[in-house]
C-alpha cells in the first residue's frame, strides 16, 4: 500500500456522527427541536415506540435495532451486495424496525447507526433542507474545512486522498479495495470525507465552544460510562475516553470498509490528534490505532506498556454486535 500524507482525504466513517449531533443540537438552540420530545413529532414516518426521544436518539438509547448487523455479519459480501446501491433514509429505518427493540428506550446504552440514520431524516424533515447543505453551511464554511465533504451518493473521492483496503473474514485472501462506494448504507451515520487537519479542526473548535451555545455543548459532552471500568463514555453524538495519565478525550471513532479513523481533543480543544489506517476488519490494526491517543495525549511510553500484539477477538463501529475473530 502507498505511503498515507497527512494532507489525504479519507473516509471518516462514524466520526460523521458528531457533525450531525453538531447540526441537531444547533437546531435545538434555535428553538426547533426539543431533545426530550418523542422523535415521532418530527419525523415523516413514525418509529415503533412513542417513548424514543430525540436524546435518546443521540445518546444511542433509543433501543433501536443496528441493521448493519444483518448487513454485514459476511464483511465482504455484505460489502459488495450495497457498494452501488442508493438507499432512502426510510429504507434503511425500515431494516431496523423489521426488528424488535434492543431495550425499552432509556433503559440501556446500545450502539445503533439507526439512531443517526433517524437524525439525518429528522433534520430534513423539519428543515425542508439536505443535511448536506446544514453540515456545509454550519460547519464545513465557518471552520474553513477545505478537504471536508459529504459524499453521498457519488463514489469517488476527489483531490488527493487514500485509499481504503478492507480485509475479508478469511485472512487468508486478498484484500479488497474498497475506496469507491455509495456510503448510501450509512448517510448521515457515516458519509463525511475529511482528512486529519480539518478533524482537528473540527474537534478543537467544538470543544472550545465555538460551534455550539454553553447549554448545548454542556449536554453534548455529559457523558455516561459504557464500559465495565467507566474509562469510556458516551454523550450525545460524542465519545469520551479516560487514557492512564488522567486525562479525558473527547472525540469520535470511525469504521468505514478499508478506513479506520480516531479523532480526539482535550476537554478544552487546546490539544487534538485524529490518526487513520487504511484498512479495517483488522482487530490488530484498530487496536494499535487506538493505542496513538495514549501516545498523543500521554506520552509515547504509555503507548508502548499497552501495546497489543495480537486481538483475539473485536467488535466496529459498523456490525457492532458482531465479533470478529
Amino acid at each position: 500500500m502507498p505511503r498515507y500524507r497527512p494532507a489525504r482525504r479519507f473516509r471518516a466513517g462514524s466520526v460523521t456522527k458528531t457533525f450531525t449531533a453538531v447540526v441537531l443540537l444547533q437546531l435545538a438552540a434555535e428553538g426547533r427541536v426539543d431533545l426530550d420530545s418523542p422523535a415521532n413529532r418530527y419525523l415523516p414516518e413514525p418509529l415503533p415506540d412513542d417513548r424514543i426521544t430525540v436524546r435518546h436518539l443521540l445518546g444511542h438509547r433509543s433501543g433501536l435495532y443496528d441493521y448493519t448487523n444483518d448487513m454485514f455479519h459476511d464483511t465482504v459480501p455484505g460489502f459488495e451486495a450495497v457498494r452501488n446501491k442508493v438507499f432512502s433514509y426510510q429504507e434503511l429505518i425500515g431494516l431496523s424496525t423489521a426488528r424488535p427493540l434492543n431495550n425499552a428506550p432509556g433503559a440501556a446504552y446500545s450502539y445503533s447507526n439507526t439512531n443517526f440514520v433517524v437524525l439525518g431524516q429528522l433534520i430534513e424533515h423539519i428543515t425542508g433542507t439536505p443535511v448536506a447543505t446544514h453540515y456545509r453551511q454550519r460547519i464545513f464554511e465557518p471552520l474553513w474545512l477545505r478537504n471536508t465533504s459529504y459524499v453521498h451518493p457519488g463514489t469517488t473521492l476527489s483531490g488527493s486522498y487514500a485509499r481504503g483496503y478492507l480485509r475479508p473474514d478469511d485472512t487468508g485472501l486478498p484484500l479488497v479495495d474498497s475506496t469507491e462506494q455509495t456510503l448510501s448504507w450509512a448517510q448521515s451515520a457515516g458519509a463525511v470525507v475529511s482528512n486529519a487537519a480539518d478533524l482537528n479542526r473540527f474537534f478543537s473548535a467544538l470543544l472550545s465552544g465555538r460551534l455550539l451555545p454553553d447549554r448545548q455543548l454542556r449536554e453534548m459532552t455529559t457523558m455516561v460510562p459504557v464500559t465495565a471500568d467507566g474509562k469510556q463514555s458516551y454523550g450525545l453524538g460524542l465519545r469520551s475516553r479516560q487514557l492512564s495519565c488522567g486525562t479525558t478525550v473527547h472525540g469520535h471513532t470511525g469504521t468505514v470498509q478499508g478506513y479506520y479513523t480516531y479523532a480526539f481533543t482535550t476537554s478544552d480543544g487546546t490539544r487534538s490528534m485524529t490518526s487513520l489506517a487504511n484498512t479495517s476488519n483488522n482487530g490488530t490494526v484498530n487496536a494499535t490505532l487506538g493505542a496513538t491517543l495514549e501516545a498523543s495525549f500521554c506520552g509515547s511510553g504509555a503507548a508502548a506498556s499497552r501495546r497489543t500484539a495480537s486481538v483475539p477477538s473485536f467488535t466496529e463501529d459498523i456490525a457492532p454486535r458482531i465479533t470478529r475473530n
